[in-house]
């Protein structure tokens, strides 16, 4: 993962400007490539020959918590492709989750072949988990970074329905927390109302019980050795896609999906 830089002045990019004092790059709204990692190269090839393939007509952009609806159990709690084919699979849906991506990571994405050539009816976003892990990025960056994606994608998929979603809790501590909610409320404000072409739907409600998060919705603390809890487990994810279907369901102009004996 990319280790923060130092501070760059718009005077050092355009030397005939005089810049301010604070200006600087700020990363997480910066296209940054993990090609190195042959994973990461491999799975951005694969994906880029499913897009040539067989355009989508849904499409969701994210990070490993959208990786995961690839997961199939046993167990239970990480079968997720049961779920992904009663929402999703007569949709002509591609996932473009990356473990580990950040808000910056996705951009790249974006910026570099994943959005070229299609033209989905809609798109779902959820991304910014990692900018509060390790690289510990704040929320006004986070935002910036999540404001550039929806822009370019807006730029370069003008008729696709943008669902944005809110950042998801987590058990990350105290800071992760406090920043998620103030992206999220940066979100709200930006995009709830008034921005064409955007959807936002905050999914907050689903991972949290008595107001706090509900870790029983997670996977992470089930693996060995247990973890925080980070990732939806395949029950948490059923009742996410359940949350947004209305939403994406008019925005494709077809039925309401639903589980078998929902």
């Amino acid at each position: 993962m990319p280790t923060r830089r130092a501070l760059i002045t718009a005077a050092a990019l355009l030397p005939s400007l005089r810049a301010p004092a604070d200006a600087r790059t700020i990363l997480a709204a910066t296209p940054i490539s993990r090609m190195d990692l042959p994973w990461w190269k491999r799975r951005f090839e694969e994906k880029q020959a499913e897009l040539r393939a067989r355009p989508p007509r849904l499409v969701f952009y994210g990070d490993s918590i959208t990786q995961n609806w690839e997961r199939s159990g046993p167990p239970e709690w990480q079968n997720f492709a049961p779920i992904w084919r009663a929402f999703y699979g007569d949709r002509d849906a591609l996932n473009l989750g990356f473990t580990g991506d950040t808000t910056a990571s996705l951009l790249w994405r974006v910026e570099h072949g994943e959005a070229e050539g299609i033209a989905p009816k809609a798109a779902v976003i959820l991304i910014g988990a990692n900018n509060l892990g390790r690289l510990h990025w704040s929320a006004e960056d986070t935002l910036a970074g999540i404001d550039a994606i929806i822009s370019e994608l807006r730029r370069r998929l003008p008729r696709t329905q943008l669902v944005l979603l809110s950042v998801l809790p987590s058990g990350r501590g105290a800071w992760a927390e406090a920043t998620r909610a103030a992206i999220n409320a940066g979100l709200a404000a930006r995009y709830r109302e008034g921005v064409p072409g955007v959807t936002y739907l905050d999914v907050t409600g689903i991972f949290l019980r008595d107001g706090r998060i509900d870790t029983g919705a997670y996977l992470d603390p089930r693996l060995t050795p247990p973890e925080p809890a980070l990732h939806p487990d395949a029950r948490a994810a059923a009742r996410m896609a359940a949350a947004i279907e209305p939403t994406l369901a008019r925005l494709l102009g077809d039925r309401e999906h639903r589980m078998p004996g929902a």
